[in-house]
């Protein structure tokens, strides 16, 4: 106003409504949760720069993204899931027999093509419902997948991570039984002992389970060396100190697998385009001889491959196997069965080229040729192929 300067000021107050906004109550409830998860973050971060300290050439994950971008602690991954019913109808009073029929099914998931070895800090992972259903996932998300489904069993199971004189940088599961510890292999399905010197594992860096991770600072980092009693810190260097261990964190993964039947059809018809692609190929692969086909020894292979995916890659005695050794009383055969997941036909043709079966120059050479796909649920396939070369006995 115009006044004189004794006036006193005037102040006026006008709220202008810009707009609201509504929280749920559930959501206002897990705001401590996630302001804990961000300190969890940092902390894991701090720990995995603290290790690499010490032992700059083992490995540690702590923390990966999930395919949304949104980063977590490697422990929400690990929960208890159910394995496909298939699996578990068909050894029902062999729990041993399971389990390994389960780490086989797992290893039957195709693998993502290679990676540099150095992306350990910066790491995607996808759920084990997501691996399933997309039948592709990284050496990581094998393991995972398999050791969800060993807890489903009420098995004591960890991810391992460490090296590989074959294979780099590996995933492992490890399982506590009774009187030792065992290492299962989730590319190949194999399990092996702590102390088998077959075992192709180099180097045990670090595990994890869904309460906590853990950094091996042991001197020595070889499976048959290692004192894996992590709850000793002068062995295993925790992420998480005791009083937090026991704290429950919600998983990222569902609470159970949705599984599909895979259709019979669609394998019977991969199984015969896969057959008539290969003699195409032998064929084109011999321009210079002729190609004849032996057909009573590509019935007895016939016979014989859905055998060896029952006794996963044993022979099963049979009246096939009888047959087979007939043929070998008048025949000098060289071949051997070939298993691999499916991911292509190209990659099937590519198996069998290598095996150098198709170059036999012999005179008079017979070959037999049989191709088996045995199904898994959610389209997951297992590829047998035969092929043999028969010379007659002069």
């Amino acid at each position: 106003d115009h006044c004189l300067k004794s006036c006193s000021v005037h102040s006026y107050i006008r709220k202008n409504w810009l707009g609201s906004i509504v929280f749920p109550f559930s959501a206002l409830l897990q705001q401590s949760e996630f302001l804990d998860q961000a300190e969890v973050l940092q902390r894991a971060q701090i720990f995995k720069k603290n290790c690499k300290a010490i032992f700059p050439n083992r490995r540690i994950i702590t923390t990966v993204f999930n395919d949304e971008g949104i980063q977590f602690l490697v422990t929400r991954y690990i929960k208890a899931l159910n394995p496909p019913q298939q699996l578990l109808d068909m050894f029902l009073h062999n729990s041993n027999a399971t389990l390994d029929l389960i780490a086989r099914f797992v290893s039957l998931i195709p693998f993502m093509p290679n990676t540099p070895d150095e992306n350990d800090g910066s790491d995607i992972w996808m759920t084990s419902e997501r691996c399933i259903s997309l039948a592709i996932g990284n050496k990581e998300e094998h393991a995972i997948l398999l050791c969800n489904f060993f807890l489903y069993f009420g098995k004591k199971a960890l991810v391992l991570l460490g090296t590989s004189g074959l294979e780099g940088h590996v995933a492992y599961v490890l399982t506590q039984e009774t009187n030792e510890y065992l290492l299962w292999n989730p590319s190949t399905g194999q399990c092996y002992k702590q102390f088998d010197p077959f075992c192709p594992l180099k180097s045990v860096d670090c595990l994890f389970d869904d309460r906590n991770v853990w950094f091996n600072i042991q001197q020595s980092n070889t499976p048959m060396a290692v004192f894996f009693d992590y709850s000793k810190e002068s062995f295993w260097k925790p992420l998480l100190p005791k009083n937090v261990q026991g704290t429950k964190v919600q998983s990222i993964q569902p609470e159970e697998i949705i599984y599909f039947e895979t259709d019979k059809s669609m394998v019977e018809d991969l199984r015969n385009r896969i057959e008539r692609t290969l003699k195409s190929k032998v064929m084109e692969w011999r321009p210079k001889h002729p190609t004849r086909w032996n057909r009573q020894c590509t019935l007895i292979l016939r016979q014989i491959l859905p055998k060896l995916e029952l006794g996963i890659g044993r022979f099963v005695s049979s009246e096939g196997d009888n047959e087979f050794e007939r043929i070998l009383q008048f025949y000098w055969v060289t071949g051997f069965p070939i298993q691999m997941p499916y991911t292509d036909v190209q990659s099937v043709i590519d198996a069998v080229y290598q095996t150098g079966i198709n170059s036999a120059e012999f005179p008079q050479t017979e070959f037999a040729l049989a191709v088996y796909i045995h199904p898994y649920p959610n389209n997951i396939l297992s590829v047998w192929v035969y092929l043999a070369s028969l010379v007659q006995y002069q």
